[in-house]
């Protein structure tokens, strides 16, 4: 059974000291490094705003492509991503999960690499994990959210449990990445 690792925004605006930070972000790098071996396929999603954008309404501005704010934490193993999904990329566009990416067809890309197992990581847990895995369910994907491998912004206190509560309700199983074996394919 073949399986894909999902880092969602791994990216300098959502790590501590960017535009709107994870705490825990840059501790979740050295994890999902780790795990990238034990995958078929390692697809990153990236925030790739434009410099206005409805989305900013919302949010301060964050991940405007070409930006130091949109590169991927600077610490990730880039050699061992297959694709790179670019989400958020229009003015009416927010672009919370990979599957809303407008490079690629996401859910097209695993179904073709014949993966069955959708295994999620990144930044941030309330907002773009959250909505990918909810996705990757909903595409037909068995889907895990690996809880050490992402991290929250908790722009309320609890934000993140809530997140994994709802997650977990909608089918989606949550493991540690010590739970994770390495795929035969590799």
């Amino acid at each position: 059974m073949k399986k894909a690792l999902i880092i969602v925004d791994l990216q300098r605006d959502f790590c501590p000291g960017g535009a709107l930070p994870a705490a825990g972000g840059n501790g979740i790098v050295p994890v999902i490094n780790k795990l990238m071996q034990s995958f078929d396929l390692v697809i990153a999603s990236k925030d790739w705003h434009p410099a206005r954008t409805v989305h900013f309404d919302r949010w301060p501005p964050h991940c405007i492509r070409g930006s130091e704010g949109a590169a991927f934490h600077p610490e990730l193993n880039i050699g061992r991503i297959d694709e790179v999904a670019l989400k958020g990329t229009g003015n009416s566009d927010d672009g919370y999960s990979a599957f809303e990416a407008t490079n690629l067809d996401l859910a097209y890309v695993l179904e073709k690499q014949g993966i069955a197992e959708v295994y999620v990581s990144g930044l941030t847990t309330e907002y773009c994990a959250k909505a990918t895995a909810l996705d990757a369910l909903k595409a037909g994907f068995k889907t895990f959210v690996i809880t050490d491998a992402i991290a929250a912004v908790n722009q309320q206190p609890g934000d993140d449990a809530k997140a994994l509560s709802g997650m977990q309700a909608a089918g989606i199983l949550l493991l540690q990445s010590s739970g994770i074996s390495p795929s035969e394919n590799n």
